[in-house]
C-alpha cells in the first residue's frame, strides 16, 4: 500500500484545526479540510480518511499536500483555476475604457451598458464587468461648486478658527433660516412597512402652507434654538436676534456664523448689532453653505422628520419640528469639525487647477 507523507501539527495549528473541525460557524469546506488534516496528523492514510469522511482518496491526498506546502492558510481558499480564455482582447478593453472616459454617444449625455455594448460590439455583461474592474460609473454624477468669493481664504480661516479654537467667555452659534418648509399631506393613505415590503406613500401631495424655521446651533454643546416665522425678511431676523439676546447669558459674547443673505446685512440689522455690542456676525464665503454647521442639523431634520411626514396644516408641521428640536436638545450631540483651513484651501487649489485643465482641453 502507498504510504502518504506524514503530517505534523504545531500546538497552535492543532488547536485551530480541531476548533474548525468541530465548529458550526466556519464554512463547510474549511471544516472538512480541517478534519482531513487532523486525521492525517493522527497517522491515518488517505484511503482511511476518505472512508471515514465519505470523500475520495484523491481529495484527501490533495489537501494533505496543500497543508504541507502552505499550512493552515492553504486550507482557507481554493487554488486559482485557469478558467476559460478571455474573449475580449486587452486592446478592446482599453478602447471601451477610453470611449467611456472621453467620448459620448451621439444621442445621449452618457453611456449605458446597452449603448456601449452596441458601439463596441460586445455583450452588456462584458461592458458591465469592464466598467466595474476600472471603477467607471457613467450613470452617476456628483454636483460641486467652488466659491468665487474674493475673500474666501480670510472668511474660511475666520469661521474654522471659531469652530476649532473658539474664544473664551463666548458662545459660537451657527445660524440660518430653513425657508419655505411645506406642510404636505398625501392624497391617499400609505401602506405600513411589513416583512418583505417597504412602506409606501403616494408621489403626489396636497399643500397646506409653509413655514420658515430660524435656527441657531450652539457649536460647543450641539443644542439648537429654533423659532417659527411666516417669512424670512430682515424683520423676522431681528425677532430671532431678540430671542437669542433673551435666551443667552448676558455676560457672554455671541459670535453668529451666517451666510451672505441680504437679510443679515440690512441697515436695520446693522443698527441693532451696533446697539448690542456683544453680538458679532461672521459671514461664510459665497457658495459655501457647507461651512455652516447648522446646515447639517437641517439635513437631519429633513431626513428624519419632514420628508416622510404627513401634515394636515402648518400647525402640525411646526409642532413636529418643535418636538424634534426638543428631543434633539434632550440628548444633544455636537458636530465635531476636523478639517483645517489649510487642508480645505489645498483641496480648493487642486479643484481649481483641474477646472482650468478641463477648460483648456
Amino acid at each position: 500500500m502507498r504510504i502518504a507523507a506524514p503530517v505534523q501539527l504545531a500546538p497552535d495549528q492543532e488547536q485551530q484545526l480541531r476548533s474548525a473541525a468541530e465548529s458550526q460557524t466556519v464554512s463547510v469546506r474549511f471544516s472538512q479540510r480541517a478534519q482531513i488534516i487532523c486525521l492525517a496528523a493522527a497517522g491515518k492514510q488517505d484511503i482511511q480518511i476518505a472512508a471515514s469522511l465519505g470523500i475520495t482518496r484523491q481529495k484527501a491526498s490533495r489537501w494533505r499536500q496543500r497543508f504541507r506546502q502552505h499550512g493552515v492558510e492553504g486550507l482557507m481558499q481554493d487554488a486559482p483555476r485557469p478558467g476559460r480564455k478571455a474573449r475580449i482582447s486587452g486592446r478592446a478593453i482599453q478602447a471601451i475604457v477610453r470611449r467611456t472616459l472621453h467620448e459620448k454617444p451621439s444621442a445621449a449625455t452618457h453611456w449605458s451598458t446597452r449603448s456601449m455594448a452596441k458601439a463596441a460590439g460586445v455583450s452588456e455583461a462584458s461592458v458591465r464587468r469592464i466598467w466595474k474592474a476600472h471603477g467607471l460609473k457613467p450613470h452617476l454624477t456628483r454636483t460641486f461648486k467652488l466659491s468665487n468669493d474674493k475673500h474666501f481664504s480670510e472668511k474660511l480661516q475666520d469661521i474654522i478658527g471659531l469652530y476649532m479654537n473658539p474664544p473664551e467667555h463666548a458662545l459660537v452659534l451657527s445660524c440660518d433660516e430653513k425657508s419655505q418648509i411645506q406642510a404636505l399631506d398625501r392624497t391617499q393613505p400609505g401602506l405600513p412597512l411589513k416583512k418583505g415590503r417597504a412602506g409606501t406613500m403616494t408621489h403626489d401631495y396636497v399643500r397646506h402652507g409653509t413655514t420658515t424655521l430660524f435656527a441657531a446651533l450652539n457649536v460647543l454643546d450641539g443644542t439648537v434654538t429654533g423659532m417659527h416665522l411666516k417669512k424670512h425678511r430682515h424683520q423676522e431676523w431681528l425677532k430671532f436676534l431678540e430671542r437669542l439676546d433673551q435666551t443667552t447669558p448676558m455676560d457672554k459674547q455671541i459670535h453668529l456664523i451666517v451666510d451672505n443673505y441680504a437679510t443679515h446685512k440690512h441697515s436695520k440689522v446693522l443698527r441693532w448689532l451696533r446697539g448690542h455690542p456683544r453680538f458679532h456676525q461672521h459671514f461664510t464665503p459665497t457658495s459655501a453653505s457647507w461651512l455652516n454647521m447648522v446646515e447639517r442639523f437641517f439635513r437631519d431634520l429633513t431626513d428624519k422628520r419632514i420628508r416622510r411626514g404627513v401634515f394636515k396644516n402648518v400647525h402640525d408641521l411646526e409642532a413636529a419640528i418643535t418636538t424634534y428640536i426638543a428631543e434633539h436638545n434632550h440628548h444633544p450631540k455636537p458636530f465635531i469639525w476636523t478639517a483645517t483651513a489649510s487642508d480645505i484651501l489645498e483641496k480648493v487649489k487642486r479643484a481649481r487647477a483641474k477646472l482650468v485643465m478641463s477648460q483648456s482641453v
